[in-house]
């Protein structure tokens, strides 16, 4: 017997749609580096999101790629943005960057490094559908040792993150008031368990608010 559980369609999956995430280590989720596909997507939100997804619509013939990159900055995409972006054809990218750039990179480097990329994958792909994940913390270990300068330097990429968001008429993701309004239900190392690397019910807050961001999305092209 099949047990099916009610899962709505996104606009944003149209048939054949090429889904690519990218980012850092959060996105990274240890995934694997060979065509295994037990293992291609890692054990993150990007996992658990087409996961769901791709079982309620295999005849939409969704394809979900991976390419986070553990300790990524910003430079790091740029470096292999032709590559690991632009050459995979997406048409839906979604990017979650930023954490590790705080207190390494300035913020006159990352903002237009940031734009620099988005403008050459709209470029490339002029109906591109766009999703940005801003960076996030919680105060837990590493955090906690980094002080309120590194979190308040944090907030600006956030901030910069929702520009650029806007600018190229791309869904933003709350990240950061999501794992904030989940200390309410619970500690923050139950969702982050360092601070910055989720647990897996924090991969699921992740994943459960980039596809409401995504469902709510009105992309104007």
């Amino acid at each position: 017997m099949m047990i099916q559980k009610r899962t709505d369609a996104l606009v944003a999956f149209a048939p054949n749609s090429r889904i690519l995430f990218q980012g850092d280590s959060i996105t990274d989720g240890n995934r694997g580096r060979s065509a295994d596909p037990n293992h291609i997507l890692g054990h993150g939100y990007a996992f658990i999101i087409a996961a769901k997804h791709g079982a309620a619509f295999p005849e939409r013939k969704l394809v979900f790629l991976n390419r986070g990159i553990s300790g990524n900055q910003v430079t790091d995409l740029a470096a292999r943005w032709q590559r690991d972006t632009l050459e995979l054809k997406p048409d839906l990218l979604s990017i979650l960057i930023g954490v590790n750039d705080n207190g390494r990179a300035p913020l006159d480097i990352f903002e237009p490094t940031y734009d620099k990329l988005l403008t050459e994958a709209r470029a490339d792909n002029p109906k591109l559908r766009l999703v940005l994940l801003e960076p996030f913390c919680l105060p837990v270990g590493h955090t906690l040792e980094r002080g309120e300068a590194w979190g308040a330097e944090l907030t600006e990429r956030q901030k910069l993150t929702a520009r650029l968001a806007k600018k190229h008429d791309a869904v933003l993701v709350p990240c950061q008031r999501v794992f904030t309004d989940a200390c309410k239900r619970a500690s923050a190392d139950y969702w982050i368990w360092d601070g910055i690397h989720p647990t897996y019910s924090g991969h699921q807050l992740l994943a459960d608010a980039w596809v409401e961001a995504v469902r709510k999305a009105k992309w104007s092209k």
